[in-house]
């Protein structure tokens, strides 16, 4: 059976994809509190066009958080604009003096860091988000590494058994990987990663960040407890 091609509508920014991309998340211009919870929003819609959904979005879009506005076609202007001016007056600057004073001898420093000094921080970090964390809130929970046999052990760090046949998923990043917080995206990849875990443990699974070894995003610990009492009444 022929694949079914999905045709795609988003433009192609070629090599300029990526600083147009560092900035939006650097500078959190992507965030529900500027354009509203656009994923939230589509699915509200329902839309079978791009015009059908282009209308809805700026009839109903508002932004989340201290000062809600409606969205216009004026205001995601103003969002390019500082777009713009981040990259031009910030972004740039920055990275020319990153390039003039790159060294061969912080190439060999930063692999060296990113395999050695990284992982160490992180086999901590999960350690103490779990242990120090979540199994002393989920006393009723087993915990257990991910075993490397798993087929989506690169995207599950901990499972946690609520009965022997179910368990539910957790992936730990360190908290400036949520600098776009509220509006994070998981890839494809990790997407069917999670659902492959779904089918085999019969789990949802949960991103927790790590602020300095504890709980960053506090808001998973109801979602998870919600999951928990969802397996125990399968």
């Amino acid at each position: 059976m022929a694949k079914k091609e999905i045709k795609k509508y988003s433009m192609e920014f070629g090599k300029k994809e990526k600083v147009l991309n560092y900035t939006c998340q650097t500078y959190q211009l992507s965030r529900p509190n500027k354009v509203g919870a656009v994923m939230a929003l589509i699915r509200e819609c329902q839309p079978k066009t791009i015009k059908e959904w282009e209308e809805w979005y700026f009839e109903n879009a508002t932004t989340f958080g201290k000062n809600t506005f409606k969205v216009t076609k004026e205001s995601l202007e103003e969002l390019g604009e500082r777009l713009y001016e981040k990259i031009t007056e910030v972004v740039i600057p920055e990275w020319q003096d990153a390039f003039n004073n790159l060294t061969k001898q912080d190439c060999y420093d930063y692999i060296y860091n990113l395999t050695i000094n990284r992982t160490f921080d992180g086999f901590l970090r999960e350690k103490s988000v779990v242990n120090d964390g979540l199994a002393k809130i989920f006393k009723e929970v087993k915990f257990e590494e991910s075993p490397s046999e798993l087929d989506h052990a690169g995207d599950i760090d901990y499972l946690g058994f609520v009965t022997e046949n179910s368990a539910f998923g957790i992936q730990i990043k360190p908290v400036t990987a949520q600098s776009n917080f509220g509006n994070y995206s998981i890839s494809e990849r990790m997407k069917a990663s999670f659902e492959s875990f779904e089918n085999d443990y019969k789990g949802k699974v949960f991103i927790v960040y790590s602020l300095d070894g504890e709980i960053a995003n506090k808001e998973v610990i109801k979602e998870i407890e919600k999951e928990i009492e969802r397996q125990k009444n399968a």
